[in-house]
């Protein structure tokens, strides 16, 4: 973990922040501000970004690698709600807002590097630029809703039919996740998951 200011690669990561769906509208003297107070993380396979059930929680901009919202029951059970990928951003905004512990968990399913910064440093921030604000918030929510539409589809449609909705919304993630942890987001076992492929159903 290092400041991006002093980091190696600070002029790679500095493009790569240009093309973040959220930051890329910033201008150069807003960018430059948030970049000050941004932190580059490396992080492998498996590795948590955030652990469910704390109160400390920072602001991640993805730019290299996949991550996974994760819920884990005391058994250890694990439900994956979303996959998130380069150019995008994950987040425990809204119940740092509440003022609750972190839902869930942010975990690493591909090596990874993100930039990250304390949540309080990024609502800061966000109540400086009201525009970058609502576009923010509007993202959470739109979030929020999808992975709501997720856990209904997982008890409304059968096997092939959960694949074909992640194949039809996430093309781009398929051949990136590793076959375990899409039959988790898809509720399915591996087996399952590859028996549909060898069938030629999905």
């Amino acid at each position: 973990m290092s400041l991006l200011s002093s980091h190696p690669e600070r002029n790679v990561i500095h493009v790569q922040l240009k093309q973040n769906l959220l930051l890329k509208t910033l201008s150069d003297h807003d960018r430059a501000e948030l970049e000050s107070h941004l932190v580059v993380m490396d992080g492998n396979k498996g590795d948590f970004l955030l652990h469910q059930g704390v109160r400390e929680m920072e602001q991640y901009f993805i730019l290299d690698g996949i991550l996974k919202r994760v819920v884990s029951n005391p058994e250890g059970k694990e439900m994956i709600l979303r996959f998130a990928d380069e150019r995008d951003t994950e987040t425990s905004y809204a119940a740092w807002r509440l003022g609750t512990p972190t839902p869930y968990g942010i975990v690493c399913v591909t090596k990874a590097r993100v930039a990250c910064m304390p949540m309080p440093e990024w609502v800061a921030f966000l109540d400086r630029h009201p525009d970058v604000k609502q576009f923010f918030e509007y993202n959470v929510m739109r979030v929020m809703s999808e992975i709501m539409a997720h856990t209904i589809t997982l008890h409304l449609l059968d096997a092939p039919g959960r694949v074909h909705r992640f194949l039809r919304k996430h093309p781009e993630l398929v051949d990136r996740i590793p076959q375990k942890e899409l039959a988790t987001h898809l509720n399915l076992s591996p087996e399952t998951l590859s028996r549909l492929r060898q069938r030629g159903k999905i």
